[in-house]
């Protein structure tokens, strides 16, 4: 086999990036990363030292090394290593766990280099994929890497936020949907959001998802297709309508109406005769 090692760096995050590796006779030397790597282990074992102790990660675990932990690395029992792990600034990860919940100093490091757990696996493959796609936005990106977060905190043993927080939050939260709904056809970030909302990142984040019932990306994904709807509904061309409502490109708007209606939008308009 040829080994392979592939690294993919964000679009919109500083720092963050993902990497794919195929290897089997390769060791790394001891190392440490300054960011938190956290991949999933695709097909055969990935065996490593850390903190004094010899793991075996097997197909399906999920791999976490806090930033400065020391580790190497090789293909165990002589067999294909294929993995997956992505690179995520200390201060990128850190900063959404802290949006979303309370976490201690030593909650931040968690403590167990293998996990076997569905929900993380499957969130470190998902951003892993997107990372590929041109059409990925930052709104995407983000609310992937919020998810990740999450499941960081829960196996940290952090708690949630719950509650109110802001005496004026209904009134500022309709700020944030107006702003949303007036700019569907720009680039969009939950930084932006927020500034227009006059809230702070570490509220938006909470209080949007209790008040909406959906991610800030996940609304603003939601409004773009239901307003594509519309258009389509009058006979606009497909074309005009991925371009005038945010959408990357043709193919980014079927994938995403489809998702919504079962439908292309180009189905869609052939069944009302438009």
């Amino acid at each position: 086999m040829q080994e392979q090692f592939q690294y993919l760096p964000s679009q919109h995050i500083h720092g963050l990036s993902a990497f794919s590796a195929q290897m089997k006779e390769f060791s790394y030397d001891k190392h440490a990363h300054e960011e938190y790597s956290i991949g999933v282990t695709r097909k055969g074992r990935q065996d490593f030292f850390s903190d004094g102790v010899f793991h075996k990660s097997n197909a399906g675990n999920v791999m976490l090394f806090n930033p400065e932990q020391v580790h190497d690395g090789s293909a165990g029992a002589r067999s294909e290593l294929q993995y997956e792990m992505l690179y995520i600034p200390q201060a990128t990860l850190t900063n959404l766990m802290r949006s979303l919940g309370h976490i201690s100093d030593d909650q931040i490091r968690l403590k167990s280099s293998i996990f076997n757990d569905h929900a993380l696996r499957s969130q470190v493959l998902n951003l892993s994929q997107m990372m590929g796609q041109a059409a990925l936005s930052a709104l995407e990106e983000e609310a992937a890497l919020l998810a990740i977060a999450q499941s960081v905190i829960r196996l940290g043993g952090g708690t949630f936020h719950s509650g109110n927080y802001h005496q004026r939050k209904d009134t500022l939260l309709l700020r944030a949907k107006e702003y949303i709904l007036c700019n569907l056809s720009q680039k969009m970030t939950v930084d932006e959001i927020c500034q227009a909302a006059n809230m702070s990142k570490y509220h938006f984040i909470r209080e949007f998802n209790q008040q909406f019932g959906m991610t800030p990306h996940q609304y603003v994904l939601n409004c773009r297709i239901n307003r594509a709807k519309q258009a389509l509904h009058t006979g606009d061309k497909v074309s005009d309508v991925a371009v005038n409502f945010g959408f990357s490109d043709v193919s980014h708007l079927n994938r995403k109406f489809k998702k919504s209606f079962g439908i292309t939008p180009h189905q869609y308009q052939r069944q009302l005769n438009v």
